[in-house]
């Protein structure tokens, strides 16, 4: 064994007691899933084992996963299947839409597994899932958290001509870990991707998102943060790395309820208009909260 896999099959560390939550019970909860199971949709809360489900679902909020379940990328921090994926299915974006319309949702986010088998990485269907959501429920604002699209502005032109109310797409690490934890991701390309959304729809808000514990230190967090204002995010949020499986990446370091309350301050500081920093946090945690936080600061 190498002294590489060594690294990666050490045994995970023991969960800090901050970090433990319930299980997403109740009957709400339940009959959620019962509507997403009815329609055959798959939702990046359940794929991703999110620890936040059963709050954002009782909150109104939920993050639906496109293009399948499967991934064309082999991210070492993620627990969704990687492999070949299915063919499109061009029903998806009215399911969607319906089970939005079903569980009442004020704020739907769209996301989805990498797609580098399709020409445009699936830009059309997050356009279609955005527009039916508008025709099936008013009001209910919209956010995407896209894929790269290989930096095809195109692709990216093709989302934000649907006009989504939040662009959204996650830098997730610092540059020097992007080799060993973002298979087929590349720094720049990302800060890229968001700032040609904006130039692209000048309105839109763009926002971002890191996981914190693979390793980097606080001179990289502060660089990431600075790189990601100098291209116009206004949405930051900042999670603990979370080991999903022995096969992905070990955790480093967990950070305290506390550092990430002082990287919140820092963020804002910087010119961040809000921060979402705590352990349990993801990317689409309460999203409706971040996008609320910021709608008297937008000028």
């Amino acid at each position: 064994m190498t002294e590489k896999n060594k690294k990666q099959d050490k045994p995970a560390k023991r969960h800090p007691d901050w970090l433990k939550v319930r299980a997403p019970l109740g009957e709400n909860v339940h009959n959620l899933k019962k509507i997403l199971s009815g329609r055959g949709l798959n939702t990046v809360c359940q794929e991703a084992r999110c620890p936040n489900m059963g709050e954002c679902w009782r909150h109104g909020v939920a993050t639906f996963m496109i293009l399948g379940s499967i991934c064309t990328r082999g991210c070492k921090y993620c627990a969704v299947t990687k492999g070949t994926p299915a063919p499109l299915d061009e029903q998806e974006p009215a399911r969607v839409a319906a089970a939005v319309r079903e569980m009442n949702l004020s704020h739907a986010v769209i996301t989805s597994v990498n797609r580098d088998d399709l020409e445009d990485g699936g830009a059309a269907v997050f356009a279609e899932t955005i527009r039916k959501i508008r025709e099936s429920r008013p009001g209910c604002s919209v956010e995407v958290l896209v894929p790269d699209f290989k930096g095809d502005r195109q692709a990216l032109r093709i989302v934000m001509d649907a006009e989504p109310d939040i662009f959204n797409h996650n830098i997730e690490t610092v540059p020097s870990l992007f080799p060993k934890a973002r298979g087929g991701g590349n720094y720049q390309l990302s800060l890229d991707v968001l700032a040609a959304a904006l130039e692209m729809k000048p309105g839109v808000i763009t926002k971002s998102g890191l996981m914190l514990g693979l390793g980097e230190n606080d001179s990289e967090i502060r660089d990431v943060m600075k790189d990601l204002l100098s291209v116009g995010v206004k949405l930051l949020t900042l999670g603990q790395y979370l080991r999903p499986t022995k096969w992905n990446l070990p955790v480093e370091k967990y950070y305290t309820p506390g550092e990430f309350t002082e990287w919140k301050k820092t963020g804002e500081g910087l010119g961040f208009l809000h921060v979402e920093s705590a352990p349990l946090v993801r990317s689409s945690y309460m999203a409706d909260r971040q996008l609320a936080a910021i709608s008297g600061k937008l000028t």
